[in-house]
C-alpha cells in the first residue's frame, strides 16, 4: 500500500500502521480514510497530503 505524507508538517500516513489515535485501523488505505480526516499533528485535511 502507498504511503502519504502531510505537505505541511511532514507526518506520514502508513496504511499498514493506520492512525490509531484518530480511530483509523491498521490496513486502511489512504483512499478509504473519511473525508473529514485531519493530520493528527497539524490538523490539515486530506487534500494537503501527497503520495510518498
Amino acid at each position: 500500500m502507498k504511503k502519504y505524507v502531510c505537505e505541511v508538517c511532514g507526518w506520514e500516513y502508513d496504511p499498514e500502521v493506520g492512525a490509531p489515535d484518530a480511530g483509523i485501523e491498521p490496513g486502511t488505505p489512504f483512499e478509504e480514510l473519511p473525508d473529514d480526516f485531519e493530520c493528527p499533528v497539524c490538523g490539515v485535511g486530506k487534500d494537503q497530503f501527497a503520495e510518498a
